[in-house]
């Protein structure tokens, strides 16, 4: 495993991350708490120190799952998790973005991750006007000054969030959390270049472009109604399966696994510090590791 500070926060995260918004149950499939213990104990074998969760993966589920298993060493991990909506069941959330809101779900999710501090809160995908809603930053540089949260992050909507990552610094933001890979370039035109010019950290979330860059679907797939990817346009994903199986012929190299590939081709670019895929089992892990193998 390779390491690497995001911007300016003062601890190394491993450039592979574990993502885990498939713990929440919006993927298909309901985990238990035995398969996430696997999943964790896998990703402290091969070197991850890094977990990114939300507040709404699940009514807090991914954060319970994750707190009974990091406990034990609660110390080695940077733990990443988000704040502003609430789960009411599958697809379906409220926002609240007032410094009220975030108070409470920061001690909720503390609750639930069984920790004294968040590593890392961050602003999770609001808007504009959300993000300049009155008294809200106020109240997360208050968290960070009790202690309950070391750093702060924004977790962007899409590359075209430029105000609330133009602004970042000026919040207490340390950093961005985007969607970013071989079928998703936007952030290089705009986003990278203000994130590198305020020493901003960038986590590339979705580093998969949801399992499209996994080699493992061909145009004309579908997806069960249980899982997120079910909600994407039938025409949409065939445009991305079709490109999709272009890169896998013309830029893999022979022998190599899309997704590692895939994995290591974020990685290159300068600006990022860590990938999140998500996984289903151990084995999916250990792949997602071996992509650091490739820088």
């Amino acid at each position: 495993m390779k390491y690497r500070k995001p911007g300016t926060v003062d601890k190394e995260v491993s450039v592979i991350g574990l993502g885990t918004w498939q713990f929440g149950g919006e993927w298909g499939y309901d985990f238990s708490q035995y398969e996430v213990d696997a999943i964790v104990d896998t990703a402290r074998e091969v070197g991850i120190n890094f977990v990114d969760t939300a507040e709404c993966y699940g009514d807090h589920l991914s954060e319970k799952f994750l707190g009974k298993a990091l406990h034990k060493d609660r110390e080695r991990w940077f733990i990443g998790t988000k704040f502003g909506h609430h789960f009411h069941g599958a697809f379906d959330r409220t926002r609240d973005f007032t410094g009220q809101g975030l108070v409470k779900q920061v001690e909720d999710s503390l609750n639930s991750l069984q920790t004294d501090y968040i590593d890392l809160l961050q602003f999770h995908s609001g808007d504009d006007a959300e993000f300049r809603t009155p008294g809200l930053w106020e109240a997360a540089a208050e968290m960070v000054k009790q202690g309950k949260v070391r750093h702060l992050g924004i977790s962007v909507k899409n590359s075209g969030s430029m105000e609330q990552i133009h602004g970042a610094s000026a919040v207490g933001a340390e950093v961005i959390q985007i969607v970013y890979n071989r079928l998703d370039r936007g952030p290089e035109t705009e986003a990278f270049p203000a994130c590198l010019a305020q020493n901003l950290g960038v986590i590339a979330r979705v580093p998969l472009a949801s399992g499209f860059l996994s080699g493992k679907y061909k145009p004309g797939a579908s997806f069960a109604g249980g899982d997120v990817r079910s909600r994407h346009k039938t025409e949409e994903v065939d445009k991305r399966l079709v490109e999709a199986q272009r890169i896998l012929k013309e830029e893999v190299p022979e022998g190599v696994d899309m997704a590692v590939w895939a994995l290591a081709w974020c990685l290159r670019h300068p600006a990022v510090t860590s990938v999140i895929p998500g996984c289903k089992n151990p084995d999916q892990l250990r792949k997602n590791a071996s992509a650091a193998e490739l820088l």
